[in-house]
Formats: structure tokens, sequence, C-alpha cells
């Protein structure tokens, strides 16, 4: 049984231990949050890289104590040439999930890591070099890790699929087959790029000579994006979304992700007034929470720059009562209505200071396009798969328009003074993952790992599965379960710890100095602090 770490120095939960361990060991060189979780980001590309890479995007929460929470957008837009007109014209109805065509969008990553940076240096007084922030990365890929099970199974299921992607096998299979469970895992073109950052910052990967040989690989696996794209890309610094939850200020990234509906599913259970956790009248609320949340993603968020609507109205009294009036306190709303999917790792870090970091990062699918250029070795997202070749759709593909993410970190400052930095991977299971941790540990008062630990569940689709039921861990009480199909819940009930459930974590930074921190059982992943 996990039992929730504690300590106060310093403090890191990644869904992989090897990860978790190199952002502390930066916290104990006298590296501050930032520093850590870029060392931790890094570190994560190479141990979890079905999930992440270089070749993704991420997204950051910043907290400073007395100062206002910063976000950092590290989402890249959609290649000059990648239009509607493209793909209708190559034969297209949707664009492709897989291959070359799939990856249509810039990489924001690291201009994600180079932003946190910024902060790090200019407002945070931070020292080390960036040859030590990457050095366990750079290990790692050096030398090798050990396969884990989710990669492995993952590298088998998605073989189909996958096979046909430039430099997909060459990169995941060892010795032609895919790798298996302990089998080690070398990244030598991984570890020579991210070198070449060392040398050259981290800029090289948009405006450089590194620029310049992604962006040929690119061209060459048939991708529609060019170095233009990498060199008009920029990390955007901006206000995070709020909402007051029961005198709690929880915050989330605004659009193009879907924080909005991570606010707006809170700010609707609230309002239900469940009084007890694992209870039917807590599963039902906060799923019929969530489809109300969802109503409003699926109709408005996308890149803002498309939006005439702004995302802030939403979270007013009055619209999260009228949705939570909408909410039947014995009936199911019909469902499903959309869906979406992904694959991504959260990370949260807080040092001595009571600074801390959320992060996300991801590259949208289990390895996203498949797509691994030859010269750097970077797996390059698909993300741009979400955007429509439908005129009228609201997320239509546009040149250069940043696409709608599922991918958003969770941070919120308790009434009592502590900080919580939360999150999971998991697609549309992240805002409804993300409300289970929040209102378990904060407003039902479990501790935190318990909060983590407990039975979940999930309305819609993530890692790639085509149902949209909703799948609920055997956990339960059966008469938890009884009640819900009872009320109109279509059901699959799933094993006790399912990785569909993605990897989640969170961290407590009290006013004491005591750090508290889970990881989640159901994941590779470790609290790392000292």
């Amino acid at each position: 049984m996990l039992h929730t770490k504690r300590s106060y120095r310093g403090m890191v939960t990644a869904p992989h231990h090897l990860a978790a361990q190199a952002g502390q060991r930066v916290l104990e060189d006298g590296g501050n949050a930032i520093e850590a979780m870029v060392a931790a980001a890094a570190a994560i590309t190479v141990v979890y890289p079905h999930m992440n890479a270089m070749g993704g995007d991420n997204f950051w929460l910043v907290h400073t104590p007395g100062e206002a929470v910063i976000g950092i957008d590290a989402c890249g837009g959609a290649a000059g040439a990648a239009d509607m007109a493209f793909y209708r014209g190559k034969g297209f109805e949707a664009i492709p999930s897989r291959g070359s065509l799939a990856a249509l969008t810039v990489a924001g990553a690291v201009s994600g890591w180079q932003a946190a940076l910024d902060v790090s240096r200019n407002e945070w007084g931070g020292k080390l070099s960036l040859a030590r922030l990457l050095e366990d990365a750079i290990f790692y890929a050096d030398d090798g890790v050990s396969v884990t099970r989710t990669l492995a199974d993952n590298a088998l299921s998605k073989r189909a699929e996958l096979q046909d992607a430039p430099g997909f096998t060459d990169n995941f299979f060892i010795d032609g087959a895919p790798p298996k469970v302990s089998d080690r895992f070398r990244q030598p073109r991984i570890a020579a790029t991210m070198r070449r950052l060392v040398d050259a910052g981290l800029d090289d990967f948009y405006r450089g000579d590194l620029a310049r040989s992604i962006a040929a690989d690119l061209e060459r696996a048939g991708s529609p994006l060019r170095h233009e794209d990498l060199e008009r890309h920029q990390a955007l610094r901006l206000t995070p979304l709020s909402l007051n939850v029961a005198g709690h200020k929880v915050f989330n990234m605004p659009p193009p992700t879907q924080g909005l509906a991570s606010l707006l599913l809170l700010g609707v259970y609230e309002r239900i007034g469940v009084a007890e956790a694992e209870s039917f009248e807590y599963v039902h609320g906060l799923v019929e929470a969530t489809k109300r949340a969802f109503r409003v993603r699926d109709s408005v968020v996308t890149d803002p720059a498309y939006m005439d609507v702004d995302p802030v109205d939403f979270l007013s009294a009055v619209s999260l009562d009228e949705m939570a009036n909408d909410v039947n306190p014995s009936q199911a709303l019909a469902w499903p209505e959309a869906s979406a999917k992904g694959d991504t790792v959260w990370l949260g870090a807080v040092d001595r200071e009571g600074r801390a970091v959320s992060f996300i990062q991801s590259i949208y699918w289990e390895f996203g396009s498949g797509t691994v250029l030859d010269e750097t070795g970077i797996t390059w997202q698909n993300r741009g798969t979400s955007f429509s070749l439908d005129p009228a759709h609201h997320n239509c593909l546009q040149p250069h328009r940043r696409p709608f993410h599922t991918i958003q970190p969770a941070l919120a400052q308790l009434s009592d003074g502590r900080v919580m930095p939360y999150g999971t991977m998991g697609g549309e299971g992240q805002p409804q993952t993300q409300a289970m941790v929040f209102s378990r540990h904060v407003l039902h008062g479990q501790e935190l790992q318990q909060a983590v630990t407990a039975p979940r569940w999930l309305l819609g689709r993530t890692w790639g599965a085509e149902t949209t039921s909703l799948r609920i861990e055997n956990r339960f009480d059966p008469a938890v379960i009884s009640a819900l199909r009872a009320a109109g819940h279509e059901l699959d009930e799933i094993g006790p710890f399912d990785e569909v459930m993605g990897h989640a974590g969170a961290l407590v930074h009290h006013p004491s100095g005591l750090i508290e921190g889970a990881a989640d059982p159901r994941g590779d992943g470790s609290v790392a602090g000292f």
C-alpha cells in the first residue's frame, strides 16, 4: 500500500521514477522548482518515449508565493502549408492520424522549457546550467533504460498502425522486434540532439542548425512542416483561468486547452452539494458535471484567436448555476455527445521556498504520429489530427492555427495557505481525474495518496480506445455500481488499477514548509523528496 510521502526541502512527482529522481537531484544541487521540472521533463522524454517527446507540446502553471500564478503555453501551430485543400487534394476526408501527414504542427515543448527557464533565471535567480539540467536525460538516452510494461504493451498493440510511419520501427523496435519488458532501450540520437541543445541553446531547436536539420527531416518524411514554421514559433506567457471553488482558488490553462472544462466541472460539482466521497451521489454528481462541462468545451474551445466568446464568461456564477440546475440528481444524461483521446505525462515540483510547478507534456496519441526524424531521433506529435476538415467546424484546419489540446495542468491555492499542483495524463480523463483528486483531498478530506489511489472512472475515450461508455474500476462498493446502473449510466467494470485511468499525481506545500506528495500506483512513477 502506498502512503503519502512527506519532506521539507523539496519534492518532485512524475509517472516514471527516474524522471522524479532527475528532478530531485536538481533540487539537492540547489536548483529551484522550475529547474527541477526541466530536468524531469527532459528525462521523461527518454524514459517514457511513447507518451511524450521533444517533438510534442507542453503547458506550465508556475506559483511564486505572494505573486500571480504564471501560465506558459508551449503549443505549436499548424504548418503554413497545411490547410483543408492540402488534405482534400490528397483524397482525405479527415487528417490522417499516423504517419508524416499527421505531423503537421510545430513541436512547442523545447520552447516551453526555455520560457520557464527565463522565469527561473530572471525572477527566481536560477543558476544551474542547461548541461546540468539535461544531464540525466542524456545519460539515460546514451546508457539505456529498462523498457516499461506500458511501453512494451503499446509498441506491440500499435504495431500494425505505426509500422509504416517513417522511422518508427527503426527507433522503437529492438533487433527487429517490438521491445519487451526489461529490455535495454538506448536512444543515442536523442543524446546527441540534447548535447547540441546544451552547446547551442534551446532556441537552436527553432532558429538554428538543429532547426534546419529538423525541417529537412520532416520534409523528407512527407510532413507539410517547413523551417519557417519552426522559426515563427514562440511559447506564450499568459494569465491562466481561475475559479473559486468552496473558498479555494483553482487554476488551469485557457484555450486551446480543455482547462476550461476542468474548472467548469468543479464549479458545477460544488453546486450539487455532495456530502460524502465514494457514494453514488459523489460519482453521479461528478459524471453529470463532466457532461455539462464537455458540452461547453466541445462547442467553443479552439485556438483563442478564432474564438468569438470569452471563456471567462462560462465561469460566471450565473452560468455555473444554470449548468448545475440542469443536473438530475437521480438520472443520467444520455451520452456520448463527443469524444477525444490522448497520451501524456503530468509532473509536479515544489522547492523549499514554496515555489511550485504543475507541468504537462504530450505527443497526443501514444507515439504521436509515429514519425521519427532520421538525424535527431525525435518522435513528432500528431496533435494536429484534432483539427477538422469541415470548414463549418469551430476547430477547422487553417495555416498556423493552434490545435485543440486535451492536456492541461492544474494548481490550487487553498484557503488555509496550502498550494497544490496536481494533474494526470489521459485525454478526456484529465478533467475527470483532476476533479476526483481535488475533491477527494480538498473537499472531502482524504489523505493525498488515498485521493490518487482511490478507484476512478472514465467517461469518454482515452489511450486510443474507441469506447465511450462509463468505465469504472471494480473496487467501488457494489451498491454504488448498482445505483449508477439504476440511474441510467452505461457502465463497463474494469480491473482494480487499470492504466486506462491514466497516471495521476499531486503535491501539497503547507505554510509550515511541509511538502506532501502522491504518485499513481497505476504507473511507473514515484515521489522523490528530501
